[in-house]
């Protein structure tokens, strides 16, 4: 069933694929709806790992799982255990692979946010100087004082309008960094909590498979001990046997 879901996930990610990288397709809004969807996802999958984590360990303790229907015995039980474990350390690698694929893709959107808010007032500065150098030329043959007060204020226009346009982008590029800093911090403390949760699952696993061991030791030292257990108490019956014919045989010939 989780599977299942992480399947879905998976798949759900790849078909918005183009949607979610490819600005012409969709707008920030329909990005920023994608990426809330899939952090729901994402969270539901690891809240249902976590507990069914939570559940195997319980189960372990009681020493009587759950997830399959039947009766079995003690070494049945750690083996029934030790699968769960490993089939939970699966989902959760299997869920770090697709939260790592959209990051990919999210990480390609913030670079594509950067490049966008790039500065255009090269191409507008270029313009603006071609109109000022025909201006100049028609007033210059007015008055050369006029077209010098002209030129200055047009100076003055496109310093202001850059350093409007720079700060903009100033700002622009701050909160980019920042959304950047964030997002990076919240998949580093993920993946270190999958990091963590498989190798825990790894450790329980391992436990479980030393406890089967333990387990078949121990049938095997108590087959041996019924197996003793059967000799005596044949000797014992021989003996019994033997012993008043003996007595019988002496008490005649006397």
């Amino acid at each position: 069933m989780q599977m299942k879901s992480i399947n879905t996930l998976q798949n759900f990610v790849l078909m918005r694929q183009k949607d979610y990288t490819d600005r012409l397709r969709s707008t920030e809004q329909d990005r920023d709806s994608i990426e809330h969807e899939v952090g729901l996802f994402v969270k539901t999958c690891r809240e249902r790992i976590d507990f069914l984590t939570a559940m195997i360990e319980k189960e372990e303790i009681v020493g009587h799982p759950r997830w399959f229907s039947g009766r079995a015995g003690s070494s049945g039980n750690a083996d029934m255990v030790a699968h769960q474990h490993g089939v939970v350390l699966i989902l959760s690698e299997r869920l770090h692979s697709v939260t790592a694929l959209f990051d990919r893709f999210r990480a390609a959107r913030f670079q594509e946010a950067i490049e966008k808010s790039m500065p255009r007032w090269r191409k507008g500065e270029k313009s603006k100087k071609s109109n000022t150098w025909a201006d100049n030329q028609e007033h210059g043959k007015e008055e050369a004082s006029i077209v010098q007060d002209l030129k200055q204020d047009l100076l003055e226009e496109e310093t202001h309008a850059l350093q409007v346009e720079l700060t903009n982008l100033l700002d622009t590029a701050q909160e980019t960094e920042r959304k950047m800093i964030e997002m990076s911090a919240l998949n580093h403390l993920f993946s270190t909590h999958v990091l963590h949760q498989a190798q825990q699952i790894e450790k329980l696993y391992q436990q479980a498979l030393d406890a089967t061991e333990n387990v078949e030791k121990g049938n095997k030292e108590i087959r041996k001990a019924i197996g003793r257990s059967n000799s005596s108490r044949t000797f014992l019956l021989l003996f019994l046997f033997v012993l008043p014919l003996a007595l019988l045989f002496l008490h005649w010939y006397n």
